[in-house]
């Protein structure tokens, strides 16, 4: 995938997702929806991110349910202090990474890798203020 492109993926994606539906991303405050996105990659948690800022949820009470999330995912959902995720697709390296921060999580299918670029070049990073870092670095150029 290039960075602009349709969310970096696997083959199995296109498996698991209802194409009818283009909502990446959806937060929950309890049980309530509060947030969607529809954006690709992970500008949906960029813009997430920004709507935390606004807002004064409290975070425990947050659960985040995203299409798909690779390591890059995961290391910017630390940094939300989001505690609770579903994901459709969840990579091992991301899991990974939930596992190490202790974030609660479920999916619907675990695989190797997500094809893309942004999963490769985290390979060795596990830091998620690194990781912000380097992908707003692959943005901003």
């Amino acid at each position: 995938c290039d960075w602009s492109s349709d969310v970096c993926s696997s083959d199995l994606y296109f498996l698991i997702m209802d194409s009818s539906n283009d909502i990446s991303l959806k937060l929950f405050c309890s049980s309530k929806l509060i947030y969607t996105s529809k954006k690709k990659w992970l500008y949906a948690l960029f813009d997430l991110e920004e709507f935390l800022q606004t807002q004064n949820y409290e975070r425990s009470s947050l659960t985040l349910e995203d299409k798909i999330i690779g390591k890059a995912a995961a290391l910017l959902v630390i940094r939300l202090d989001i505690t609770k995720v579903h994901a459709h697709l969840l990579s091992r390296p991301g899991r990974d990474i939930f596992d190490k921060y202790k974030i609660r999580y479920d999916f619907d299918r675990l695989v190797d890798k997500i094809l893309c670029k942004t999963e490769d070049l985290l390979t060795d990073i596990n830091d998620p203020d690194t990781a912000c870092k380097i992908i707003r670095g692959m943005i901003n150029s």
